[in-house]
């Protein structure tokens, strides 16, 4: 409770378009200690064949995961995250950077073996779309850092084109990407795509761009229609296709859209589309940490979606990562403030282990939990 009680005393301001400025914002040594345990949590918790998180550590109501296909997915999608976590943390830990390294090395290996073989669990369960969008953004980072190395790199983009071409095979028949599809079951997903995934998408394959990788435009054009149709004039998205239906109901509201919105603006935005402008992303990163709250009272629930305005758990860090990646196109004058009270935020909510975690998921969601965590901190510094 006490992690909630602090975000009462913000009530006031839930109409207000300004953030408050904090009275004691968290030093940046309080934020490197953070992301110094954080780090310690994930060099600790590495599988042996280099790779993150278990399907063990099941609970009475499990997500929906056919084996072995949506665990293939789930691992690989947490193992990149965390590999990306570690690379972008690793600057602010020279003391640790040879256990860095040999636990990168191992993610690497792991990726570059498992990445390629990724496929949908059956015809209803598409969770490998979260492996390739954020494999494929693992892969662009490493790429970058291998930037020297010839041989290294065509390695890499070997890798990124293959992660590219799956998720042109598994698009949806209207465009972008969901993880189900209860419709059809074709070979072409016929299901409801996701604004969400779509965006989480399109942000990977820009990264995979932005390395030279050789991105299909239709691609990209089909998930900005599939994001454009889904997003309401207040820049609230709703769930999923068939939730355009009915924009007004708990979930596709601002309270339901808060964590949404960020990496849907965040798409838009930087794929240059005009219905996103940066005053929007001040204004969601405003309502995102004003508002924090609604997305706290759902956090660690067990039951997908059971708190308020329809909130899972893990909407939680998945909102705080997309908000922290819009701080680069803020002002520098503008910065500070917001990194501030994303910092005030994750320090609160860091584990004793150093972990962090919003939703019981198996045995991945520290993992997933604290990478997202970890690169929100580092865009706090």
């Amino acid at each position: 409770m006490k992690r909630i009680l602090p975000w009462l005393s913000l009530l006031p301001t839930l109409v207000c378009a300004e953030l408050p400025p904090l009275e004691a914002p968290p030093s940046r040594e309080a934020v490197l200690e953070s992301i110094e345990a954080g780090i310690d949590f994930l060099l600790g918790h590495q599988n042996p064949n280099g790779s993150f998180g278990t399907p063990r550590n099941t609970k009475g109501l499990n997500i929906y995961a056919p084996v072995p296909g949506a665990h293939r997915a789930f691992r690989t999608a947490i193992s990149s995250l965390s590999v990306k976590a570690l690379l972008e943390a690793q600057s602010y830990l020279p003391e640790k950077a040879t256990a860095i390294q040999e636990a990168l090395a191992k993610g690497e290996a792991y990726l570059l073996q498992e990445l390629p073989r990724l496929r949908r669990a059956d015809q209803e369960a598409l969770y490998n779309i979260w492996g390739h969008s954020y494999g494929l953004e693992s892969l662009a980072l490493l790429h970058q850092r291998a930037s020297e190395d010839s041989q290294k790199t065509a390695l890499l983009g070997t890798a990124m084109a293959q992660q590219i071409d799956l998720l042109g095979r598994y698009e949806y028949a209207g465009g972008g990407w969901g993880y189900y599809d209860f419709n059809v079951g074709s070979r072409m997903p016929g299901g409801n795509a996701n604004s969400f995934t779509t965006a989480t998408a399109l942000l990977a394959l820009q990264a995979a761009r932005q390395q030279g990788a050789e991105v299909p435009q239709d691609l990209i054009e089909g998930g900005i229609r599939t994001i454009l149709r889904q997003q309401n004039p207040d820049l609230t998205y709703a769930y999923s296709e068939p939730h355009k239906m009915v924009p007004r109901y708990g979930i596709n509201r601002p309270a339901g859209s808060l964590a949404r919105s960020q990496a849907c603006n965040l798409a838009l935005f930087e794929l240059q589309h005009e219905s996103v402008q940066p005053k929007d992303l001040r204004e969601w990163l405003t309502r995102l940490y004003t508002r924090s709250g609604w997305l706290d009272i759902g956090r660690k629930r067990p039951v997908p979606h059971e708190a308020w305005f329809a909130i899972a758990g893990y909407f939680y860090y998945y909102g705080q990562y997309y908000g922290a990646r819009s701080f680069v196109h803020l002002s520098a004058e503008e910065r500070p403030l917001y990194q501030q009270h994303l910092a005030l935020i994750l320090l609160e909510l860091q584990e004793e282990d150093g972990s962090w975690w919003d939703f019981p998921f198996y045995d991945y969601h520290r993992a997933y939990g604290t990478s997202f965590a970890l690169m929100s901190l580092v865009r706090c510094l």
